[in-house]
């Protein structure tokens, strides 16, 4: 369901102006009944100020009118805020990491050349300019860069990678390599995580059996005269 482009100003609004209870005002802002009644209590961390939906054209005067002779009445919006969405483009990255970029370029031609420059720039978040100058070891600062996965460097998701490898290596009618490095470590913990399934079968077992009691203590000649 759509919601107001303010929905915490909006509940203020409504609160003030209008007889519409809790439950409706929270339903049609998207926000939780304790939140509206914090709002009608002035105990929100700020005073908020209101914004008439009527006038943002999200709320006609007769679905409010509906909505207060009606407490089960649900309002509807007349139109939703226009949704702000991702253009095609190249990744942002922080500020912070971009000096790791040429470091995770030069590991993805070292350890997957069949990735284009074009997914390694969409991957990335860079040029092919300096894809190409990394490549062909023409690249200003060549001397320190020094090849470093893009998922440890987080310039990328190890899914955004393997996704890139697999359609680099599909169309290159190569087999995608597979990840073996943690076969080991997840055969070691089926096996362990196995094991203390059957142990926890066997204690329940022995248990309803009766024979979690205490054994008795066999004694024997040097027991007796120990001390």
């Amino acid at each position: 369901m759509a919601q107001p482009l303010m929905p915490h100003a909006t509940a203020s609004w409504l609160v003030d102006n209008t007889s519409l209870s809790f439950d409706q005002i929270a339903e049609f802002c998207g926000l939780h009944i304790l939140e509206v009644n914090a709002i009608a209590d002035d105990t929100a961390a700020t005073k908020l100020t209101g914004r008439d939906p009527v006038r943002a054209h999200e709320l006609t005067q007769e679905e409010i009118e509906k909505g207060q002779a009606d407490p089960n009445h649900v309002l509807q919006m007349l139109k939703g805020p226009e949704q702000v969405r991702r253009t095609k483009g190249p990744r942002y990255t922080p500020v912070s990491k971009r000096q790791d970029k040429p470091d995770g370029i030069a590991w993805i031609i070292r350890n997957h050349p069949e990735i284009t420059d074009g997914a390694i720039s969409t991957l990335i978040g860079t040029t092919r300019t300096t894809i190409a100058a990394i490549r062909d070891r023409s690249h200003w600062n060549i001397a320190n860069i020094t090849p470093k996965d893009p998922v440890t460097l987080g310039l990328t998701t190890q899914r955004e990678l393997d996704a890139a490898v697999a359609k680099a290596a599909k169309a290159a009618g190569l087999e995608a390599p597979v990840d073996t490095r943690l076969e080991g470590d997840r055969e070691a913990l089926i096996a362990e995580l196995r094991g203390q399934r059957d142990q926890a079968a066997r204690d329940a077992e022995a248990l309803a059996a009766g024979e979690g009691e205490t054994a008795p203590v066999e004694h024997t000649a040097e027991t007796l005269f120990k001390n």
